[in-house]
């Protein structure tokens, strides 16, 4: 099922006594999710992604703007009339109810003519809970199971009645990390097997990244970028979508252009082509540094006072310092094969362009250069 948002907003009333002004929520939202794929609303707490979910599923009722399903007008269809599954973060189960009966209830409040057989809401039932990989436990109760099992009799609840919209509202919040990295796996499983349109809010922009088709990344109810996910990582728009990609995170510098030449506080780093005489920020992905070797001398060394080496396993994160970095710390991901001993106080580095990027210093956006 096709969903097409036109020109949302939501706006709430302000609670300050001082400034009467509304909140915007949800700011001119404008955007189509294609049949049958995965939408990643990313962004930081408070960005508007969990109200747009709202908006879609019929919670709440936009100030203006419209929703189309398909070629259907459902912005003032109630959310029982919608046709939506909905998985909240804390799973929402009945704690009285066993699983079976978790996922019977929203079959059993059907009424008229689309109310099913108590057969065949059994074999609904079944058939999902075994989508879901919880066959075996349908007859205990919520307190009798994990965090991951409650998730899933979530999911299987909101799957029962075939929607044509599944929603999810960080759904894996709660769990610990390696049930995290499951969990997430199983979903994306799920939905590539039913091909059911979703939409799946997140601020974890790990989670967004490894099972999304699409990412829509959100700040203060606005869309800052939309694409794949690995194509937003590469070219970020600006310096917030920069910042919020990337595990570890972007590094951050205070920069010029002189001449064509970048600089790093008085360290020439790169010949960006096409760019005037400005400051800058400049981003650097982990994997943007390659390590020089110690006596190497070199004109386009980015120099650091090393703070510390540490072994991840295949990788080293070289740990280190530079005045004009905007963190306490500047943190570079190295092959451990190709790991040198760190004697000296100093590390240089060279850049890989294609994982650096310009920002302006004044308005943030993405300043695009040549090598």
């Amino acid at each position: 099922m096709k969903v097409v948002l036109q020109n949302l907003t939501k706006t709430f009333p302000s609670r300050n006594k001082k400034v009467h002004a509304d909140v915007v929520a949800v700011n001119n939202f404008d955007f189509e999710i294609a049949d049958g794929e995965l939408i990643g609303l990313l962004g930081p707490s408070g960005c508007g992604k969990s109200t747009a979910l709202n908006l879609i599923c019929g919670l709440l009722a936009p100030t203006s703007g419209k929703i189309f399903f398909g070629d259907d007008d459902v912005t003032a269809l109630p959310p029982e009339n919608r046709g939506v599954g909905l998985v909240f973060q804390n799973y929402a189960l009945y704690p009285h109810l066993t699983v079976q009966q978790n996922i019977l209830f929203p079959l059993q409040n059907v009424k008229g003519a689309d109310r099913l057989s108590k057969a065949d809401m059994l074999a609904r039932a079944r058939e999902v809970a075994g989508l879901v990989q919880i066959d075996e436990l349908m007859e205990r109760r919520p307190s009798e199971l994990s965090g991951g099992q409650q998730q899933r009799v979530a999911i299987a609840r909101a799957l029962v009645k075939t929607p044509r919209i599944l929603l999810l509202d960080e759904p894996l919040s709660n769990l610990d990390a390696r049930l995290r990295l499951q969990t997430r796996e199983e979903l994306r499983r799920i939905q590539r097997e039913t091909q059911i349109t979703t939409v799946f809010v997140t601020h974890d922009q790990e989670e967004a990244m490894s099972i999304s088709d699409t990412i829509v990344v959100m700040r203060s109810g606005v869309v800052e970028q939309v694409g794949k996910p690995q194509e937003v990582y590469d070219s970020p728009v600006n310096l917030f979508v920069a910042k919020f990609l990337g595990t570890p995170p972007i590094n951050v510098f205070k920069g010029k252009v002189i001449g064509e030449t970048l600089f790093i506080g008085d360290d020439a780093v790169l010949t960006v082509k096409g760019v005037t005489n400005r400051e800058v920020y400049v981003g650097i992905r982990p994997e943007g540094f390659t390590l020089a070797d110690s006596d190497a001398v070199s004109d386009n060394l980015l120099r650091c006072k090393l703070n510390r080496v540490e072994v991840m396993g295949r990788d080293v994160s070289v740990v280190s310092t530079h005045a004009a970095s905007e963190s306490e710390t500047i943190r570079a991901i190295i092959d451990a094969e190709s790991a040198p001993s760190f004697n000296a106080a100093e590390v240089g580095f060279t850049v890989k362009p294609a994982k650096v990027f310009l920002f302006d210093s004044r308005t943030e956006k993405r300043v695009f250069f040549e090598v």
